[in-house]
């Protein structure tokens, strides 16, 4: 039984002047020097859903107390003195 360790690189060769690694070199280059990586689709500003978001910072940065899901149903058929009772 043998305990050698082999070298041999494994898996797809990497094409030094492919597209793809020009990007990803670019790429790393820009997160080198502080530059912006933008990832994903970017959000739009002007949309309901960044509007709510902003709205919502804005509260919490305020300093109110944002409650997570619906508020308590109220039944106004029965008080709490009567389920009491």
């Amino acid at each position: 039984m043998s305990t050698e360790v082999k070298s041999a690189q494994r898996g797809r060769p990497v094409s030094n002047t492919s597209a793809r690694q020009a990007r990803l070199a670019a790429r790393a280059a820009r997160a080198a020097a502080g530059g912006s990586i933008s990832r994903g689709r970017p959000a739009n500003g002007e949309s309901a859903r960044q509007r709510k978001l902003a709205e919502r910072a804005a509260k919490i940065a305020a300093g109110e107390v944002i409650k997570r899901g619906a508020p308590k149903k109220v039944t106004p058929d029965t008080t709490p003195a009567e389920v009491a009772a």
